[in-house]
Protein backbone atom coordinates (compact mmCIF):
# COMPACT_ATOMS: atom_id res chain seq x y z
CA UNK A 1 0.00 0.00 0.00
CA UNK A 2 1.39 3.39 -0.96
CA UNK A 3 0.61 6.95 0.47
CA UNK A 4 0.95 8.84 -2.42
CA UNK A 5 0.59 13.04 -2.53
CA UNK A 6 1.71 16.11 -4.61
CA UNK A 7 5.24 16.08 -2.13
CA UNK A 8 6.24 12.03 -2.53
CA UNK A 9 5.05 8.79 -1.76
CA UNK A 10 6.20 7.04 1.43
CA UNK A 11 4.78 2.83 1.87
CA UNK A 12 2.29 2.26 4.81
CA UNK A 13 5.46 1.30 6.88
CA UNK A 14 7.24 4.26 6.00
CA UNK A 15 3.95 6.49 7.37
CA UNK A 16 4.33 4.39 10.48
CA UNK A 17 7.77 4.55 10.82
CA UNK A 18 8.03 8.33 10.58
CA UNK A 19 5.13 9.68 12.68
CA UNK A 20 6.82 7.03 15.31
CA UNK A 21 10.58 8.63 14.95
CA UNK A 22 8.79 11.88 15.85
CA UNK A 23 9.52 13.30 18.89
CA UNK A 24 6.01 14.12 20.20
CA UNK A 25 3.05 12.21 21.04
CA UNK A 26 -0.04 12.82 18.20
CA UNK A 27 -3.16 11.98 18.63
CA UNK A 28 -5.76 12.36 16.03
CA UNK A 29 -9.91 13.06 16.99
CA UNK A 30 -12.26 13.20 14.05
CA UNK A 31 -14.63 15.02 13.99
CA UNK A 32 -17.57 13.28 15.73
CA UNK A 33 -15.18 13.98 19.06
CA UNK A 34 -13.46 9.98 18.68
CA UNK A 35 -9.97 8.90 19.40
CA UNK A 36 -8.79 7.50 15.70
CA UNK A 37 -5.29 7.47 15.86
CA UNK A 38 -1.64 7.82 18.34
CA UNK A 39 1.78 7.37 17.79
CA UNK A 40 4.05 5.39 19.97
CA UNK A 41 7.61 7.21 20.01
CA UNK A 42 9.72 5.75 21.97
CA UNK A 43 9.49 7.80 24.79
CA UNK A 44 5.74 8.40 24.95
CA UNK A 45 4.69 11.39 27.63
CA UNK A 46 1.23 10.28 28.07
CA UNK A 47 0.35 6.46 27.80
CA UNK A 48 -2.16 5.65 25.50
CA UNK A 49 -3.89 1.78 25.35
CA UNK A 50 -4.92 0.93 21.88
CA UNK A 51 -8.47 -0.21 23.75
CA UNK A 52 -8.90 3.39 23.29
CA UNK A 53 -9.30 4.13 19.42
CA UNK A 54 -13.16 4.56 18.94
CA UNK A 55 -13.35 5.87 22.58
CA UNK A 56 -15.24 9.82 22.77
CA UNK A 57 -12.50 12.01 23.50
CA UNK A 58 -13.87 13.11 26.69
CA UNK A 59 -12.89 9.36 28.18
CA UNK A 60 -9.41 10.03 27.35
CA UNK A 61 -8.45 12.99 29.61
CA UNK A 62 -8.57 13.03 33.33
CA UNK A 63 -12.10 14.22 34.62
CA UNK A 64 -10.56 17.53 36.14
CA UNK A 65 -9.78 18.44 32.63
CA UNK A 66 -12.88 17.57 30.38
CA UNK A 67 -13.98 20.50 30.48
CA UNK A 68 -11.69 22.18 28.62
CA UNK A 69 -11.31 19.32 26.55
CA UNK A 70 -15.04 20.23 25.36
CA UNK A 71 -14.31 24.32 25.44
CA UNK A 72 -11.00 23.64 23.00
CA UNK A 73 -13.64 21.49 20.96
CA UNK A 74 -16.64 23.72 20.70
CA UNK A 75 -14.18 26.60 19.46
CA UNK A 76 -12.63 24.59 17.12
CA UNK A 77 -15.65 23.69 15.30
CA UNK A 78 -17.58 26.83 15.27
CA UNK A 79 -14.26 28.18 13.49
CA UNK A 80 -13.92 30.53 16.26
CA UNK A 81 -10.12 29.17 17.20
CA UNK A 82 -7.78 26.92 15.24
CA UNK A 83 -5.13 26.24 18.19
CA UNK A 84 -4.77 26.06 21.88
CA UNK A 85 -1.42 25.65 23.59
CA UNK A 86 -0.58 25.20 27.49
CA UNK A 87 2.56 23.39 29.35
CA UNK A 88 2.76 21.85 32.68
CA UNK A 89 5.32 20.08 34.89
CA UNK A 90 5.04 16.90 35.28
CA UNK A 91 7.64 14.58 36.71
CA UNK A 92 9.91 17.16 36.84
CA UNK A 93 9.64 18.10 33.06
CA UNK A 94 8.51 20.68 30.67
CA UNK A 95 5.24 19.55 28.55
CA UNK A 96 4.28 21.17 25.89
CA UNK A 97 0.51 20.52 24.78
CA UNK A 98 -0.88 21.94 21.36
CA UNK A 99 -4.48 21.33 20.16
CA UNK A 100 -5.32 22.17 16.20
CA UNK A 101 -8.12 22.21 14.48
CA UNK A 102 -7.96 20.19 11.31
CA UNK A 103 -10.32 21.50 8.36
CA UNK A 104 -10.56 20.23 4.92
CA UNK A 105 -9.90 22.61 1.11
CA UNK A 106 -13.48 23.96 2.14
CA UNK A 107 -12.62 25.00 5.56
CA UNK A 108 -15.17 22.26 7.25
CA UNK A 109 -14.14 20.78 10.97
CA UNK A 110 -12.63 17.12 10.39
CA UNK A 111 -11.31 16.99 13.57
CA UNK A 112 -8.16 17.38 16.17
CA UNK A 113 -4.67 17.19 16.32
CA UNK A 114 -3.12 16.83 19.85
CA UNK A 115 0.53 17.13 19.93
CA UNK A 116 2.74 16.96 23.26
CA UNK A 117 6.36 17.21 23.32
CA UNK A 118 8.79 17.34 26.34
CA UNK A 119 10.92 20.64 25.80
CA UNK A 120 12.64 20.75 29.24
CA UNK A 121 16.19 20.37 26.67
CA UNK A 122 15.07 22.15 24.64
CA UNK A 123 14.05 25.64 26.77
CA UNK A 124 17.73 25.41 28.00
CA UNK A 125 19.48 25.65 24.73
CA UNK A 126 21.53 28.91 24.17
CA UNK A 127 23.63 29.94 21.39
CA UNK A 128 24.34 27.95 18.38
CA UNK A 129 25.60 24.46 17.76
CA UNK A 130 26.52 24.05 14.29
CA UNK A 131 29.05 21.21 14.11
CA UNK A 132 27.66 17.89 14.56
CA UNK A 133 28.52 16.82 18.17
CA UNK A 134 27.47 13.19 19.35
CA UNK A 135 26.23 13.05 23.01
Amino acid sequence: MTFKTDTGELTFEQVLLVFNALPVDLSFVDENDKLRYFTRPKDRIFPRSPAAIGRDVRNCHPAESVHVVEEIIEEFRSGRKDKATFWINLKGRLILIQYFALRDSSGEYKGVLEVSQDITDIKVLEGERRLLQWE
